[in-house]
C-alpha cells in the first residue's frame, strides 16, 4: 500500500504589540490568512477594568467619514465601513456589537467638497427648515454605532478561535521583543521561535517606548457621559467650529447612550472633570431633548434634572493623535543590534487619533500588504 505524504506549511511568526481596537483588528486579519502564527503582546486586554492607558474602551463609537484629505485615511475608512456594515447585518455573529441607526449631522462651519458622507446609505442633504439654530448646513444618512466593550471582546474571541495567542506583558524597549520574542512573557515558551516581524499598534505608547519614541504623538483628551436611555435609537451631531469641537449623541445597542464631548489637544488629565460633565449634559440636552424620558417630554419641556438620574458613568480617554496623521510604514532594524542575522522588519500602525475604530480594518489590510512585501508571503484572498 502506497504511503501518503501530507505537507504542512510552517507558519511565519508575527507579534502584534498592543490590544486596542487597532491591534486586535490587525492581529485577527493576519491570523485569518492561515500562513501566519500571530501572538498579541499587551499590558492590557479588553476585559480589564477601565484605565486611561487603554483608550479603546473609552470610545463612543460610531462611523462618520472625515473630510477627504491627501492621505489614505478616507480609503481606510471606506474599507472599514464595508466590513463593519457586513458585521452589523441581522443574523451576523457580530450583530450584538453594532446598532444600525439614522444619523443627522449639523454643521456650523462650511464643509469641504467633495462630501464623503454622500457615500453613506440613505444620504440626503437637510432642507433649511430642518436645520437647528446656528447650523448652516446638515445631512442625514444611515450608519452604525459600536458597543465597544462587546466589540473588543468579539475581536479577541475571534482571534483566539482562529488559533491566535495573547500574552500579557510590557516592554521598555522594542529591541527586547526583537531579541527575546514571546519567550520573555508568562505563557510563552523557551521553544517559541523569534518573530519574523513585529507590528506596533500601541497608540500613545509609541511616544514613550524605547526604540520608537515618536515625539509626533500627542493626546487629544475626550470626555463623555454615559446615559441610560433605551428610547434613543438615532444619532445626532453638531459640529461647532473648525477645530472639530462638537456635541454628539451615540446610542448603543445595549440601551446606553454616549453623550459628548470634548477635544482638547495635549491635555493629559486622567479623570472626568465635573464642570465638563455638566457642560456636556447641558449641550447634549439642547441638541437632543429626547434624552429625557418620554413621560417627562409628554407633559413639559425637559430639564437637566430629568437626565441626571439616568447618568450611569462618566468617561475620559486620551485619543492617540499624531502630527502628520497615521504612521503606517515599515522600519528595518539591524539584526546585529538584537543578536540576530540580517534585518528584522517592524511595521508601525498607530497615530489614529479619534478614528481608530473607523479606520481599523482598512489599516489592517494595509499592514497585511506591507507584511507580504517584507516577508514575501502569498496569503489567501
Amino acid at each position: 500500500m502506497a504511503a501518503t505524504h501530507q505537507t504542512s506549511t510552517v507558519k511565519k511568526e508575527v507579534v502584534v504589540l498592543g490590544a486596542g481596537v487597532v491591534g486586535l483588528t490587525t492581529a485577527l486579519k493576519l491570523q485569518q490568512q492561515g500562513n501566519y502564527q500571530v501572538t498579541i503582546v499587551s499590558e492590557m486586554v479588553p476585559s480589564d477594568p477601565k484605565s486611561i492607558k487603554y483608550t479603546s474602551r473609552w470610545a463612543g463609537a460610531h462611523h462618520v467619514y472625515n473630510p477627504i484629505n491627501a492621505t489614505e485615511q478616507h480609503s481606510f475608512e471606506e474599507q472599514t465601513f464595508k466590513v463593519m456594515w457586513d458585521l452589523s447585518a441581522p443574523g451576523s455573529e457580530a450583530e450584538e456589537s453594532f446598532l444600525r441607526i439614522p444619523q443627522t449631522e449639523y454643521f456650523s462651519v462650511s464643509r469641504e467638497k467633495p462630501e464623503p458622507l454622500e457615500k453613506m446609505p440613505n444620504f440626503r442633504n437637510l432642507k433649511p427648515e430642518e436645520l437647528i439654530p446656528g447650523a448652516i448646513s446638515g445631512v442625514t444618512f444611515t450608519t452604525i454605532t459600536i458597543d465597544v466593550p462587546i466589540y473588543l471582546n468579539y475581536l479577541l474571541t475571534r482571534f483566539c478561535a482562529q488559533g491566535g495567542r495573547i500574552l500579557r506583558g510590557s516592554i521598555l524597549h522594542i529591541n527586547q521583543l526583537l531579541e527575546g520574542g514571546t519567550r520573555l512573557f508568562a505563557g510563552g515558551s523557551k521553544h517559541d521561535p523569534l518573530p519574523e516581524a513585529v507590528i506596533v499598534c500601541i497608540g500613545l505608547g509609541a511616544r514613550f517606548l524605547g526604540g520608537i519614541e515618536d515625539k509626533k504623538m500627542y493626546p487629544i483628551r475626550g470626555q463623555t457621559v454615559l446615559v441610560r436611555a433605551p428610547w434613543v435609537r438615532f444619532g445626532r451631531t453638531e459640529t461647532i467650529d473648525d477645530s472639530g469641537a462638537c456635541t454628539y449623541i451615540i446610542p448603543r445597542r445595549s440601551s446606553d447612550v454616549i453623550v459628548g464631548g470634548t477635544r482638547v489637544a495635549n491635555d493629559w488629565f486622567p479623570r472626568p472633570r465635573p464642570d465638563i460633565t455638566l457642560d456636556i449634559l447641558t449641550r447634549g440636552l439642547a441638541l437632543c431633548p429626547e434624552l429625557a424620558p418620554p413621560e417627562i417630554r409628554a407633559i413639559r419641556k425637559p430639564t437637566l434634572d430629568d437626565i441626571l438620574p439616568h447618568v450611569i458613568d462618566e468617561g475620559c480617554g486620551l485619543r492617540p493623535a499624531r502630527e502628520g496623521g497615521i504612521r503606517l510604514e515599515v522600519e528595518w532594524v539591524d539584526g546585529a543590534k538584537v543578536n540576530r542575522e540580517g534585518k528584522v522588519p517592524i511595521i508601525h500602525n498607530y497615530g489614529h487619533g479619534g478614528y481608530g475604530y473607523q479606520a481599523s480594518w482598512g489599516c489592517a489590510d494595509k499592514v497585511l500588504e506591507l507584511l507580504e512585501g517584507v516577508l514575501g508571503s502569498a496569503t489567501k484572498a
